[in-house]
């Protein structure tokens, strides 16, 4: 009996083991291939936990068997990935209601944000965590790998907006988690079931180790690496709250069936501006001038990706919709952006700002540009939407671009996600260029300057085992660069198969050992993603070696 047999009888309704789903699921955006046994589409949760029950059972008796949950399947880490049973819930479990007046919204994991914010949300309301993915992407992703974007420079990443999570655990069984006043905990503890000792074991965990916990939480505004436990308690409003633990753990303690999510209503007055730059030299102190403007995001891209755009605009033209002759007049004013500065710019910052009243954005968007008019800055201010959209467009398809038209080349996103404190990015990037230029790789980039995060995108033939051989010796220095800025290795896409391996770049042997108690805490059969945030070295599953022989050319 085959394993896709073995959970059909166990009544799930959706089990499918033929070549086409298997391997539609051995790929996501990522550099990996890995091949699963099976694939099963649960109906509800009843029949997650049903599945999650059996899974451990078989897994104490001796058996060589887990779980990984998929949602969209766009992780560029190999999140997703897994050789034993894929949860894939994209087919059902994509429901979702929307309280208006409350601002909250209950979504299951395999919801897409397209049609969450499309046909779902008030065109007034918003969950503003969404990734430049977001056509693509799914919830459930989402909240996993703790998703940030262009918006996150003023409202924060995903964590900040979930509320509270519905996990299934080993035992099979389903928990809510959320903020806990100090009385409540104690009554969690009491209980003398799974969830009491979960919360009696987190509890000792978090405050026996407070000291190493804060020494090693990192200081930048994004991050996605590792597990948080310096957000589980909170001293100043003296809460303890788990779901900040499951947000941004890829899947490896429990799978999620339910999320309820805080939205915002938008603004209804905004503008953009377009800054033009001669070298990134400058980024830090734009950085600094325009950040206390609390301006919704500061995009950034380099002369690479502009480029690229400019050289594909039919394809750019295309993803808004927009006939290519009419969007290609739309950059007649920046061929005069260019004449004054002689070149294409080496770096352009897009700065996005939103009011509640036409007044104060006025007012604000008057001060910047007396700011950049006395800093000697070229920029655009912008009266259209048609003007802001092909900026969005040039930024948000740039990956796809790359992707879909390097000759002889493919992105390999291997190093593709640090954030530094911005005024460490102008040193840092000199010397990645000079890291990639001696291995003979070529790169884009772009990302959030008022972060500090940004995405290289390395362009190689992995189809060359030459090429291949790279990336570990590469990954060695990068990551040590990473170290010497006191950076994250991930701000908003997480470990998974890429980057667990070299979160000892980033945290302290203890931190991890804290990390392999939590995994133990939750997960004691080792059954919910393998290999991700807890390398387990036994089986090589999560180790560097894991990673090169899964490495597959597309």
């Amino acid at each position: 009996m085959t394993l896709a047999d073995e959970l059909r009888t166990l009544g799930l309704s959706d089990v499918d083991d033929s070549k086409e789903t298997i391997q539609l699921h051995s790929r996501d955006t990522s550099l990996f291939e890995v091949v699963p046994e099976v694939v099963v589409f649960p109906r509800h949760n009843q029949e997650l936990e049903q599945l999650v029950a059996w899974t451990a059972e078989q897994k104490k008796n001796g058996r060589n068997i887990s779980l990984t949950g998929r949602s969209a399947g766009t992780d560029m880490t190999g999140g997703p990935l897994n050789e034993s049973i894929i949860v894939s819930f994209t087919k059902y479990m994509n429901a979702c209601a929307v309280d208006e007046v409350g601002l909250e919204a209950h979504v299951e994991p395999g919801l897409f944000y397209r049609e969450f914010e499309k046909e779902i949300l008030p065109d007034d309301i918003t969950l503003p965590t969404y990734p430049s993915s977001k056509t693509i992407a799914a919830l459930g992703g989402m909240i996993m790998n703790n998703c940030g974007g262009e918006r996150t420079l003023r409202y924060g990443q995903m964590r900040e907006f979930v509320r509270s999570v519905d996990m299934v655990l080993s035992d099979g069984n389903t928990y809510t988690f959320g903020p806990l006043t100090e009385d409540q905990l104690e009554e969690k503890c009491r209980l003398q079931t799974e969830e009491g000792k979960i919360y009696r074991s987190m509890r000792a965990l978090i405050f026996d180790n407070l000291s190493e916990i804060e020494k090693n939480r990192p200081h930048v505004s994004k991050n996605s690496s590792g597990y948080a436990l310096w957000r589980v308690w909170d001293e100043n409003a003296r809460l303890f709250n788990l779901a900040h633990l499951f947000v941004g753990s890829q899947g490896t303690l429990g799978l999620l069936s339910h999320a309820r999510l805080r939205l915002l209503k938008e603004k209804p007055h905004s503008k953009m501006i377009v800054t033009f730059f001669p070298s990134w030299d400058y980024m830090p102190d734009f950085v600094n001038r325009i950040v206390p403007f609390e301006p919704e995001s500061l995009e950034a891209f380099d002369d690479a990706t502009l480029k690229l755009g400019l050289r594909f605009m039919p394809e750019v033209a295309k993803s808004i919709n927009v006939a290519f002759l009419s969007f290609a007049l739309r950059f007649l004013p920046e061929v005069g952006i260019g004449m004054k500065m002689m070149r294409m710019p080496k770096l352009v910052i897009i700065i996005e700002l939103a009011e509640e009243s036409k007044e104060t954005l006025d007012t604000k968007v008057q001060r910047i540009e007396e700011t950049l008019h006395a800093n000697n800055i070229l920029f655009r201010t912008l009266n259209t939407k048609q003007d802001e959209d092909k900026y969005w467009a040039m930024r948000r398809e740039s990956f796809n671009l790359l992707r879909k038209h390097v000759a002889g080349k493919q992105t390999a996103p291997f190093i593709e996600d640090f954030c530094l404190d911005p005024k460490d990015v102008p040193s840092f990037l000199p010397e990645v260029r000079s890291l990639l230029e001696r291995n003979g790789i070529t790169m884009n980039i772009a990302g959030h300057a008022g972060n500090g995060n940004f995405h290289i995108i390395p362009l190689m033939d992995l189809t060359q085992a030459s090429e291949r051989e790279k990336l570990p010796r590469v990954a060695e220095e990068y990551y040590e660069l990473i170290k010497k800025y006191n950076g994250s290795i991930s701000a908003e896409h997480n470990d998974g198969i890429v980057r667990t391996p070299y979160l000892d770049r980033m945290f302290s042997q203890e931190m991890l050992n804290l990390f392999m108690q939590v995994k133990n805490i939750f997960d004691p059969y080792e059954i919910f993603n393998p290999g991700k945030k807890i390398p387990l070295k036994e089986n090589g599953v999560g180790t560097k070696q894991y990673a090169a022989d899964h490495i597959k050319a597309k």
